[in-house]
Protein backbone atom coordinates (compact mmCIF):
# COMPACT_ATOMS: atom_id res chain seq x y z
CA UNK A 1 0.00 0.00 0.00
CA UNK A 2 1.27 3.41 -1.11
CA UNK A 3 -0.01 7.12 -1.08
CA UNK A 4 -0.69 6.66 -4.92
CA UNK A 5 -2.56 3.42 -4.47
CA UNK A 6 -5.10 5.51 -2.17
CA UNK A 7 -5.77 7.88 -4.84
CA UNK A 8 -3.30 10.84 -4.22
CA UNK A 9 -0.55 11.19 -6.83
CA UNK A 10 2.68 13.21 -5.44
CA UNK A 11 4.43 12.62 -8.87
CA UNK A 12 1.54 14.45 -11.06
CA UNK A 13 2.20 16.78 -8.05
CA UNK A 14 5.31 17.95 -9.27
CA UNK A 15 4.49 18.07 -12.70
CA UNK A 16 1.58 20.29 -12.59
CA UNK A 17 3.98 22.63 -10.63
CA UNK A 18 6.41 22.47 -13.53
CA UNK A 19 3.90 22.95 -15.70
CA UNK A 20 2.35 26.16 -14.32
CA UNK A 21 5.78 27.68 -13.56
CA UNK A 22 6.20 29.92 -16.74
CA UNK A 23 2.64 31.32 -16.11
CA UNK A 24 3.09 32.09 -12.58
CA UNK A 25 6.61 33.88 -13.38
CA UNK A 26 4.82 36.36 -16.26
CA UNK A 27 2.51 37.69 -12.93
CA UNK A 28 6.07 38.89 -10.92
CA UNK A 29 6.54 41.94 -9.41
CA UNK A 30 9.44 43.48 -8.06
CA UNK A 31 8.66 43.42 -4.45
CA UNK A 32 8.02 39.61 -4.98
CA UNK A 33 10.44 38.28 -3.34
CA UNK A 34 12.01 34.21 -3.79
CA UNK A 35 10.84 31.67 -6.32
CA UNK A 36 7.77 29.24 -6.89
CA UNK A 37 7.80 26.45 -4.40
CA UNK A 38 8.86 28.02 -0.82
CA UNK A 39 6.25 26.98 2.03
CA UNK A 40 5.12 31.10 2.03
CA UNK A 41 4.65 33.27 -0.51
CA UNK A 42 6.90 37.16 0.33
CA UNK A 43 6.13 40.37 -0.54
CA UNK A 44 8.46 43.27 0.22
CA UNK A 45 6.27 46.38 1.82
CA UNK A 46 9.16 48.41 1.00
CA UNK A 47 7.21 50.46 -1.83
CA UNK A 48 4.12 50.71 0.46
CA UNK A 49 6.21 52.77 3.38
CA UNK A 50 5.89 55.81 0.81
CA UNK A 51 2.46 55.80 1.76
CA UNK A 52 1.42 58.31 4.71
CA UNK A 53 -1.29 55.79 5.90
CA UNK A 54 -1.21 52.67 4.08
CA UNK A 55 -4.31 50.20 4.54
CA UNK A 56 -4.35 46.48 3.50
CA UNK A 57 -7.19 45.63 1.74
CA UNK A 58 -7.98 41.55 1.07
CA UNK A 59 -10.96 39.74 -0.71
CA UNK A 60 -11.69 36.26 -1.28
CA UNK A 61 -13.73 34.36 -3.63
CA UNK A 62 -14.27 31.27 -5.77
CA UNK A 63 -15.89 30.89 -9.23
CA UNK A 64 -18.94 29.03 -7.50
CA UNK A 65 -21.16 26.27 -10.07
CA UNK A 66 -19.68 28.43 -12.94
CA UNK A 67 -17.24 25.66 -13.03
CA UNK A 68 -19.91 22.93 -13.87
CA UNK A 69 -19.98 24.65 -17.16
CA UNK A 70 -16.03 24.27 -17.92
CA UNK A 71 -16.25 20.86 -16.69
CA UNK A 72 -19.08 19.43 -19.24
CA UNK A 73 -17.02 21.60 -22.16
CA UNK A 74 -13.58 20.50 -21.28
CA UNK A 75 -12.56 24.06 -21.21
CA UNK A 76 -10.52 25.35 -18.34
CA UNK A 77 -8.68 28.13 -19.02
CA UNK A 78 -10.85 30.57 -18.39
CA UNK A 79 -11.98 30.04 -14.79
CA UNK A 80 -9.06 31.26 -13.22
CA UNK A 81 -9.87 35.00 -14.63
CA UNK A 82 -13.26 34.73 -13.03
CA UNK A 83 -11.51 33.76 -9.55
CA UNK A 84 -9.09 36.69 -9.72
CA UNK A 85 -11.75 39.00 -11.07
CA UNK A 86 -14.05 37.96 -7.70
CA UNK A 87 -11.65 39.30 -5.78
CA UNK A 88 -9.81 41.87 -7.21
CA UNK A 89 -12.79 44.11 -8.47
CA UNK A 90 -13.96 44.17 -4.65
CA UNK A 91 -10.57 45.20 -3.85
CA UNK A 92 -10.84 48.21 -6.42
CA UNK A 93 -13.85 49.28 -4.87
CA UNK A 94 -12.26 50.30 -1.68
CA UNK A 95 -9.73 52.34 -4.31
CA UNK A 96 -6.61 49.25 -3.28
CA UNK A 97 -4.63 47.99 -5.69
CA UNK A 98 -4.16 44.73 -6.23
CA UNK A 99 -0.70 43.74 -4.89
CA UNK A 100 -0.59 39.51 -4.68
CA UNK A 101 -2.83 36.98 -5.05
CA UNK A 102 -3.05 33.13 -4.12
CA UNK A 103 -5.14 30.02 -5.19
CA UNK A 104 -6.88 26.94 -3.92
CA UNK A 105 -7.28 24.07 -6.10
CA UNK A 106 -9.47 21.17 -4.64
CA UNK A 107 -9.92 18.39 -7.17
CA UNK A 108 -10.70 14.62 -7.40
CA UNK A 109 -7.71 13.75 -9.11
CA UNK A 110 -4.43 15.90 -10.04
CA UNK A 111 -4.51 15.63 -13.88
CA UNK A 112 -1.26 18.17 -14.53
CA UNK A 113 -2.16 19.20 -17.66
CA UNK A 114 -5.89 20.37 -16.64
CA UNK A 115 -3.99 22.28 -13.44
CA UNK A 116 -2.14 23.81 -16.19
CA UNK A 117 -4.96 25.53 -17.84
CA UNK A 118 -6.78 26.56 -14.66
CA UNK A 119 -3.55 28.71 -13.24
CA UNK A 120 -3.15 29.66 -16.71
CA UNK A 121 -6.46 31.48 -16.52
CA UNK A 122 -5.57 32.80 -12.66
CA UNK A 123 -1.88 33.73 -14.15
CA UNK A 124 -4.16 35.83 -17.16
CA UNK A 125 -6.17 37.61 -14.53
CA UNK A 126 -3.50 38.21 -12.13
CA UNK A 127 -1.43 39.72 -15.18
CA UNK A 128 -4.99 41.74 -16.09
CA UNK A 129 -4.98 43.50 -12.94
CA UNK A 130 -1.52 43.86 -12.15
CA UNK A 131 -1.09 41.46 -9.37
CA UNK A 132 1.50 38.94 -8.75
CA UNK A 133 0.63 35.45 -8.30
CA UNK A 134 2.55 34.64 -5.47
CA UNK A 135 1.65 31.11 -3.95
CA UNK A 136 -0.85 27.89 -3.96
CA UNK A 137 -2.15 24.94 -2.92
CA UNK A 138 -3.37 21.88 -5.60
CA UNK A 139 -5.41 19.81 -3.45
CA UNK A 140 -5.85 15.71 -4.59
CA UNK A 141 -9.73 14.77 -2.35
CA UNK A 142 -9.87 11.27 -3.97
CA UNK A 143 -13.27 9.53 -2.35
CA UNK A 144 -14.59 13.08 -1.27
CA UNK A 145 -14.81 14.80 -4.90
CA UNK A 146 -15.42 12.96 -8.41
CA UNK A 147 -12.16 12.17 -10.17
CA UNK A 148 -12.90 14.88 -12.95
CA UNK A 149 -13.82 17.29 -11.12
CA UNK A 150 -12.49 20.21 -9.08
CA UNK A 151 -13.24 23.45 -6.99
CA UNK A 152 -10.95 26.62 -7.02
CA UNK A 153 -10.86 29.48 -5.01
CA UNK A 154 -8.60 32.67 -4.24
CA UNK A 155 -7.72 35.19 -1.91
CA UNK A 156 -5.92 38.70 -2.69
CA UNK A 157 -4.46 41.66 -0.57
CA UNK A 158 -3.81 44.95 -1.82
CA UNK A 159 -3.05 48.38 -0.58
CA UNK A 160 -4.29 51.95 -0.45
CA UNK A 161 -3.63 55.31 1.27
CA UNK A 162 -6.02 55.55 3.89
CA UNK A 163 -6.63 59.57 2.45
CA UNK A 164 -7.77 57.40 -1.22
CA UNK A 165 -10.13 54.75 -0.28
CA UNK A 166 -13.64 54.80 -1.49
CA UNK A 167 -16.01 54.82 1.10
CA UNK A 168 -19.08 56.06 0.13
CA UNK A 169 -19.67 58.11 2.98
CA UNK A 170 -19.29 61.47 0.77
CA UNK A 171 -22.26 60.28 -1.51
CA UNK A 172 -24.68 62.79 -1.67
CA UNK A 173 -28.07 63.38 -3.55
CA UNK A 174 -27.30 65.36 -6.85
CA UNK A 175 -24.00 62.83 -7.53
CA UNK A 176 -24.26 61.04 -10.96
CA UNK A 177 -23.87 56.83 -11.43
CA UNK A 178 -21.64 55.70 -14.17
CA UNK A 179 -21.98 52.04 -15.05
CA UNK A 180 -19.12 50.09 -16.30
CA UNK A 181 -20.11 47.03 -18.98
CA UNK A 182 -20.02 43.90 -17.73
CA UNK A 183 -18.34 41.13 -20.11
CA UNK A 184 -21.56 38.59 -19.75
CA UNK A 185 -22.95 36.59 -16.73
CA UNK A 186 -19.28 36.90 -14.80
CA UNK A 187 -19.76 34.84 -11.88
CA UNK A 188 -22.85 34.90 -10.00
CA UNK A 189 -26.46 33.50 -10.90
CA UNK A 190 -25.22 29.98 -12.54
CA UNK A 191 -27.21 27.47 -9.81
CA UNK A 192 -30.15 29.29 -11.76
CA UNK A 193 -28.93 29.41 -15.33
CA UNK A 194 -28.71 25.28 -14.37
CA UNK A 195 -32.13 25.24 -14.07
CA UNK A 196 -33.01 26.74 -16.68
CA UNK A 197 -30.49 25.05 -19.77
CA UNK A 198 -29.87 21.25 -19.58
CA UNK A 199 -26.23 21.07 -18.57
CA UNK A 200 -24.77 18.88 -21.17
CA UNK A 201 -22.21 18.58 -24.05
CA UNK A 202 -25.23 18.71 -26.77
CA UNK A 203 -26.85 21.74 -25.17
CA UNK A 204 -23.44 23.89 -24.33
CA UNK A 205 -22.49 23.22 -27.73
CA UNK A 206 -25.70 24.79 -29.15
CA UNK A 207 -25.56 27.10 -31.37
CA UNK A 208 -28.10 30.67 -30.60
CA UNK A 209 -28.71 33.17 -33.21
CA UNK A 210 -29.38 35.54 -30.49
CA UNK A 211 -26.07 35.22 -28.89
CA UNK A 212 -24.04 34.91 -32.27
CA UNK A 213 -22.13 32.12 -30.41
CA UNK A 214 -22.54 28.60 -28.72
CA UNK A 215 -24.22 28.67 -25.51
CA UNK A 216 -21.30 27.76 -23.38
CA UNK A 217 -19.11 29.83 -25.17
CA UNK A 218 -21.34 32.90 -23.81
CA UNK A 219 -21.52 31.10 -20.38
CA UNK A 220 -17.66 30.72 -19.73
CA UNK A 221 -17.29 34.24 -20.83
CA UNK A 222 -14.67 35.49 -18.17
CA UNK A 223 -15.67 37.89 -15.65
CA UNK A 224 -14.64 41.79 -16.32
CA UNK A 225 -11.69 43.10 -14.56
CA UNK A 226 -12.00 46.67 -13.59
CA UNK A 227 -8.93 47.34 -11.74
CA UNK A 228 -7.00 49.34 -14.77
CA UNK A 229 -9.98 51.21 -15.53
CA UNK A 230 -10.47 52.51 -12.01
CA UNK A 231 -7.06 53.25 -11.51
CA UNK A 232 -7.37 55.45 -14.58
CA UNK A 233 -9.93 57.46 -12.82
CA UNK A 234 -7.98 57.90 -10.05
CA UNK A 235 -5.07 58.65 -12.00
CA UNK A 236 -7.07 61.45 -13.79
CA UNK A 237 -8.05 63.15 -10.81
CA UNK A 238 -12.03 61.92 -10.54
CA UNK A 239 -12.87 61.39 -7.08
CA UNK A 240 -14.94 58.29 -7.40
CA UNK A 241 -17.48 58.50 -4.05
CA UNK A 242 -18.50 55.35 -3.72
CA UNK A 243 -18.25 51.79 -6.17
CA UNK A 244 -20.05 49.05 -6.21
CA UNK A 245 -19.15 45.30 -7.56
CA UNK A 246 -22.23 43.78 -9.14
CA UNK A 247 -22.23 40.33 -8.33
CA UNK A 248 -24.64 37.95 -6.30
CA UNK A 249 -27.45 39.85 -5.70
CA UNK A 250 -27.54 41.86 -8.42
CA UNK A 251 -28.55 45.50 -8.55
CA UNK A 252 -30.83 45.37 -5.12
CA UNK A 253 -28.31 43.82 -3.07
CA UNK A 254 -24.82 45.52 -4.06
CA UNK A 255 -25.49 48.90 -5.17
CA UNK A 256 -27.12 49.94 -1.78
CA UNK A 257 -23.84 48.34 -0.22
CA UNK A 258 -21.85 51.58 -1.16
CA UNK A 259 -24.39 54.33 -0.18
CA UNK A 260 -24.67 55.74 3.71
CA UNK A 261 -27.71 56.18 5.01
CA UNK A 262 -30.56 59.34 3.52
CA UNK A 263 -29.16 58.37 0.29
CA UNK A 264 -30.72 55.60 -2.61
CA UNK A 265 -30.01 55.15 -6.05
CA UNK A 266 -32.26 55.80 -8.99
CA UNK A 267 -30.71 53.70 -12.25
CA UNK A 268 -32.18 54.10 -15.69
CA UNK A 269 -32.50 50.71 -17.63
CA UNK A 270 -32.66 51.95 -20.63
CA UNK A 271 -29.49 53.77 -20.26
CA UNK A 272 -26.96 50.53 -20.71
CA UNK A 273 -27.12 47.81 -23.00
CA UNK A 274 -28.47 44.89 -21.79
CA UNK A 275 -26.57 42.13 -23.08
CA UNK A 276 -28.44 39.60 -25.49
CA UNK A 277 -28.07 36.92 -22.91
CA UNK A 278 -29.98 37.46 -20.02
CA UNK A 279 -32.33 37.94 -22.18
CA UNK A 280 -32.57 34.31 -23.25
CA UNK A 281 -32.21 33.01 -19.48
CA UNK A 282 -35.07 35.12 -18.67
CA UNK A 283 -37.24 33.95 -21.76
CA UNK A 284 -36.23 30.11 -20.80
CA UNK A 285 -36.54 30.48 -17.43
CA UNK A 286 -40.20 32.47 -17.48
CA UNK A 287 -37.78 34.55 -14.68
CA UNK A 288 -39.68 38.15 -13.41
CA UNK A 289 -38.03 41.33 -13.95
CA UNK A 290 -37.23 42.12 -10.32
CA UNK A 291 -35.67 38.40 -9.77
CA UNK A 292 -33.61 39.16 -12.96
CA UNK A 293 -31.77 42.49 -11.60
CA UNK A 294 -31.60 40.52 -7.93
CA UNK A 295 -29.59 37.98 -9.04
CA UNK A 296 -27.23 38.96 -12.30
CA UNK A 297 -25.65 42.54 -13.89
CA UNK A 298 -28.03 42.22 -16.67
CA UNK A 299 -25.26 44.44 -18.08
CA UNK A 300 -23.32 46.74 -15.69
CA UNK A 301 -20.40 44.72 -14.12
CA UNK A 302 -19.55 47.88 -12.01
CA UNK A 303 -21.77 51.38 -10.60
CA UNK A 304 -19.54 54.51 -9.34
CA UNK A 305 -21.14 57.37 -7.59
CA UNK A 306 -19.35 60.95 -8.83
CA UNK A 307 -20.42 64.48 -8.68
CA UNK A 308 -22.07 65.89 -11.33
CA UNK A 309 -19.62 67.56 -12.97
CA UNK A 310 -17.23 64.22 -12.87
CA UNK A 311 -19.98 62.35 -15.04
CA UNK A 312 -19.10 63.43 -18.68
CA UNK A 313 -15.54 63.41 -18.18
CA UNK A 314 -15.71 59.92 -16.19
CA UNK A 315 -17.17 58.30 -19.41
CA UNK A 316 -14.73 59.86 -21.26
CA UNK A 317 -11.80 58.19 -19.45
CA UNK A 318 -13.28 54.72 -19.47
CA UNK A 319 -14.12 55.01 -22.97
CA UNK A 320 -10.09 55.72 -23.51
CA UNK A 321 -9.25 53.28 -21.27
CA UNK A 322 -10.88 50.11 -23.62
CA UNK A 323 -14.43 49.79 -20.92
CA UNK A 324 -18.23 50.56 -22.22
CA UNK A 325 -19.04 53.33 -19.77
CA UNK A 326 -22.37 55.02 -19.91
CA UNK A 327 -24.55 57.92 -17.66
CA UNK A 328 -26.84 54.86 -15.93
CA UNK A 329 -28.66 57.56 -13.04
CA UNK A 330 -28.17 59.51 -10.22
CA UNK A 331 -28.41 59.80 -6.44
CA UNK A 332 -31.21 60.97 -4.31
CA UNK A 333 -32.49 61.79 -1.08
CA UNK A 334 -34.63 58.84 0.57
CA UNK A 335 -34.66 55.53 2.66
CA UNK A 336 -31.42 53.54 1.20
CA UNK A 337 -32.16 51.31 -1.77
CA UNK A 338 -32.23 51.17 -5.66
CA UNK A 339 -34.89 52.03 -7.68
CA UNK A 340 -35.09 50.34 -11.25
CA UNK A 341 -36.74 52.43 -13.57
Amino acid sequence: MDYKSAGVDIEAGYRSVELIKKSVAGTMRPEVLGGLGGFAGAFSLEKIRQMEDPVLVSGTDGVGTKIKAAFIMDKHDTVGIDCVAMCVNDIACAGGEPLFFLDYIACGKNYPEKIAQIVAGVAEGCKQSEAALIGGETAEHPGLMPEDEYDLAGFAVGVVDRNDMITGENIQAGDTLVGIASSGIHSNGFSLIRKVFDMTEESLNTYYDELGAKLGDVLLTPTRIYVKALKALRTAGVDIKGASHITGGGFYENVPRMLPDGTRASIRLDAFQRLPIFDLIQKKGNIADEMMYNTYNCGLGMVLAVDASDAERAVSILNEAGEKAYIVGNVISGEKGVDLC
